[in-house]
């Protein structure tokens, strides 16, 4: 017997392809959730631009590189995130966004990074860029998982490129020879994947394995989202349970366990 024999066929599923292939995109469990995200990211971008709210947020966000320059660009995408991570409703409906899969994935007793992160990727600019990297390289814990939640449709240099497991581990083994991020990347490319993910769908993928993204050559700006998540009783790294992570979930039996204490002078 194993573990599987206690997951729905469904769920085995699911299960098998974020081993293999490292990700798994679905659609969002909260569509209006996520309707509503995309909605409040171009108010408060147009209201950073002093424009009026426009009634296809979709085409905002998408064409926001006609209307901002790549100076100013760094200061929109704050106030758009902090605008977004200050509205009491935003975290647990990016929750919603993915509840079933990081269930499945993970677990349901979890703890969920304090701040979701935003990234704005506009046509031609260099400026955005991150460089090929796995998040555990600086400081994550490799128990964690990331939900990705784009805004607009990403493909090809608009999406981020994903390496498959099967050749994560023989890619770190040769960096010592490599001498520059861009090397690596250049090593890793032919294997690589843009991972194509239309609106209204997300993606939890296994952030042990190398990722980043390349100059975006299409013709619309990228807007994503990204948040890890973990079980709370699983190991930490650097960023740590009440500082960078904060509990979403706790069941009552494992409350319980938490605040017993035994009575004084007993050993078991």
């Amino acid at each position: 017997m194993t573990d599987t024999d206690f997951l729905q066929a469904d769920e085995q599923a699911l299960a098998q392809r974020f081993i293999d292939n490292g990700f798994v995109t679905t659609p969002a469990d909260d569509r209006a959730g996520l309707d509503r995200i995309q909605r409040r990211a171009a108010e408060l971008a147009a209201d950073y631009l002093k424009l009026p709210h426009s009634n296809d947020p979709y085409a905002m966000l998408d064409s926001i590189h006609t209307r901002v320059s790549v100076d100013d660009l760094n200061g929109l995408r704050l106030h758009v995130f902090n605008g977004l991570n200050a509205e009491a409703w935003f975290r647990p409906t990016y929750f919603r966004l993915a509840r079933s899969t990081i269930e499945t994935i993970v677990g349901n007793e979890l703890c969920m990074q304090r701040r979701v992160n935003l990234s704005i990727q506009m046509p031609g600019d260099d400026s955005s860029l991150l460089a090929t990297h796995s998040d555990v390289w600086s400081g994550d814990s490799p128990f964690e998982v990331v939900v990705w939640v784009p805004l607009v449709d990403v493909h090809h240099t608009k999406a981020m490129y994903l390496l498959p497991p099967s050749l994560n581990g023989d890619m770190q083994d040769r960096m010592a020879s490599l001498r520059s991020a861009e090397e690596l990347y250049k090593t890793i490319k032919p294997h690589a994947t843009f991972i194509e993910i239309p609106y209204g769908h997300v993606m939890l993928f296994n952030q042990t394995l190398m990722h980043g993204n390349r100059v975006n050559e299409e013709p619309g700006t990228r807007w994503s989202m990204n948040c890890r998540f973990k079980s709370i009783m699983s190991p930490y790294a650097d960023k740590r349970f009440g500082e960078f992570f904060e509990p979403i979930l706790l069941r009552p039996a494992t409350r319980v366990g938490m605040q017993y204490k035994l009575p004084g002078g007993f050993h078991g």
